[in-house]
């Protein structure tokens, strides 16, 4: 799945995606990067809705589980188990969300465990970036539940 393809199906599957305006930028085997303008996710404030920035945090987390998952062809019910999220400045522009594994060494055992179990969770970190500098944090826990091998 490339980033046209990832794009396409988010849009389609999460309609929220598509009105927030969220582009898919990088995907590679460590880490994937999504952005998105000021306007459709703006406040009262003119800077960036908390719940959008915290959304496409979550976005970001969820997609590159979910491409490293299809890049394996492992097919599975991926959902957020729980998070936290920080803010560490407004966000007045464009911004971007990067995730990548909490811990690098987890993944071989997350999927293990979903192929021989069924059911597998992993930690998932997002850094908000804005006019590059760190605009926030995001710490997730996503489970996979099923899994179908392609």
């Amino acid at each position: 799945m490339d980033l046209i393809e990832l794009q396409d199906y988010l849009y389609e599957k999460i309609p929220q995606v598509k009105s927030m305006e969220v582009e898919v930028n990088d995907v590679t085997s460590d880490s994937l990067t999504v952005s998105a303008p000021l306007e459709p996710n703006i406040n009262h404030r003119d800077s960036v809705f908390g719940g959008s920035a915290s959304s496409i945090s979550i976005l970001s987390a969820w997609a590159f589980v979910h491409q490293k998952l299809a890049s394996e062809g492992i097919s599975t019910t991926l959902v957020i188990q729980k998070n936290t999220m920080t803010y560490d400045i407004p966000i007045t522009g464009k911004f971007s969300a990067t995730a990548k594994l909490s811990n690098g060494n987890d993944w071989e055992k997350f999927v293990k465990m979903l192929k021989r179990k069924g059911k597998s969770r992993i930690n998932v970190c997002s850094n908000l970036n804005y006019a590059d500098k760190n605009a926030g944090q995001f710490e997730g826990t996503f489970v996979a539940v099923g899994c179908k091998s392609a």
